[in-house]
């Protein structure tokens, strides 16, 4: 099943949107208790109710700008540490799981930072009670090996992401839910790589992506590394 680029963009603008109406909503919610509180203690709890909000809402933000947008400012190499943000802002809001960061390279490229970021994003949503979230990615001359890692109490992976991960859309129709992990798939592939899904076994889920792209990517790194 093919999808149209209009239609995909579509999907990630819902899957932005939902992901949104929370703390947007939050702060909507603030504002109207703070106009009509007088009393200096409820109004201090609805000042950092509306704080939390605001950062929530900018970490999101940041994140899908990385994730779903062009990011056209980080040029097509990005420094890792701007992914790592990205994700740490993420974990923040709900304040369950905790990130290792294992990604040595001094840039990578914005493809398999894109990749990077949504299956972060899947693996996250898929530890339901919180755990840790180990990130990391290895750069050599032909290929880019990323790798999450999830352990927690529980972790539910919904079987149609995983089939879209590591097979694409097939006969499945592509929705909101499913944006993320179509664009891995997309990007992966792409690059003429393969997306990997383990199993849940003892609290463990990992997620693999390898990309190959036409020439690789060694000449890319030392000019933005010097």
């Amino acid at each position: 099943m093919t999808i149209s680029p209009v239609d995909f963009a579509s999907l990630l603008c819902s899957r932005l949107c939902h992901d949104l109406l929370s703390p947007v909503g939050a702060l909507n919610n603030g504002l109207e208790l703070l106009a009509d509180e007088t009393d200096p203690d409820m109004r201090q709890r609805c000042m950092d109710l509306l704080a939390e909000s605001a950062r929530t809402s900018a970490n999101k933000l940041k994140f899908f700008r990385l994730a779903f947008g062009a990011a056209g400012s980080f040029g097509e190499m990005v420094d890792p540490s701007e992914a790592r943000a990205a994700i740490e802002g993420l974990l923040s809001d709900a304040r369950r799981t905790t990130l290792g960061w294992l990604v040595e390279a001094p840039a990578l490229p914005k493809t398999a930072v894109k990749a990077l970021l949504n299956l972060s994003l899947i693996a996250n949503e898929a530890l339901v009670r919180g755990g840790t979230l180990d990130v990391g990615a290895e750069l050599g001359g032909e290929q880019l090996e990323i790798v999450v890692r999830i352990a927690g109490p529980r972790i539910t992976l919904d079987p149609s992401l995983r089939k879209m991960l590591v097979e694409g859309p097939g006969t499945e129709p592509v929705g909101s839910r499913s944006a993320a992990a179509f664009l891995v798939h997309a990007l992966v592939a792409e690059a003429n790589g393969e997306v990997m899904v383990s199993d849940a076994a003892d609290g463990v889920m990992i997620f693999g992506a390898v990309l190959r792209p036409t020439g690789g990517f060694a000449q890319a790194i030392p000019a933005v590394a010097g």
